[in-house]
């Protein structure tokens, strides 16, 4: 059976993007853009592949599958791009979005836990990476079977937090942390037992 995986960057304060939708106040560390480079090939957007080096056909090794929110998607889309990731098959989840103008990319305006279950159960295939945000992690909590989260050491302040909706803990488990030279790591959990 296949992952639902949110793998996503954060700050101390657990911010994953500030107010107006910026990233941009994330430190970077040369070897983790090389990491994430080298280990979450499909995590670089289709259009920005040739500007940072990297092929557009670079070979997916953890995702072959994305889902994202309207807020996410909305990003390229303002840049004029309508497929971020052509590389992946690319599902957003909106209610307010009545069409997609891109046919490699299929709106879902019903339930995204049926969509992830029903992603889940396909057979072979790699995992599906949830790229955010806030609202549909929130939605998809019960659905994750992985966390992969680059922190950053950096407090926002506010913005847009990890997850968002009701009061709903689930435990998690670290399995692996990967620290980096700025003091920022990559943390992979998985739900406690």
């Amino acid at each position: 059976m296949r992952k639902l995986v949110y793998f996503t960057g954060v700050s101390i304060d657990g911010m994953i993007a500030g107010p107006a939708g910026e990233t941009d106040f994330h430190p970077l560390d040369p070897d983790m853009v090389a990491h994430v480079r080298s280990e979450f090939p499909e995590t670089m957007p289709t259009h920005l592949r040739p500007l940072i080096g990297m092929a557009v056909d670079t070979p997916n090794k953890r995702y072959d599958t994305v889902i994202m929110g309207r807020g996410t998607y909305q990003v390229p889309l303002d840049e004029g791009v309508t497929s971020p990731f052509a590389h992946l098959r690319q599902y957003v989840v909106s209610r307010s979005l009545t069409e997609v103008a891109d046919p490699a990319v299929t709106l879902v305006p019903g339930d995204p836990r049926a969509l992830a279950r029903q992603l889940k159960e396909e057979d072979g295939g790699l995992d599906i990476w949830l790229c955010g945000g806030a609202e549909l992690a929130g939605q998809l909590l019960p659905e994750i079977d992985e966390l992969v989260i680059k922190s950053y050491p950096v407090i926002a302040g506010g913005g847009l937090p990890m997850f968002s909706g009701g009061f709903a803990p689930r435990g998690f488990t670290p399995v692996e942390v990967l620290p980096f030279g700025h003091g920022g790591a990559i943390t992979t959990y998985r739900p406690a037992s």
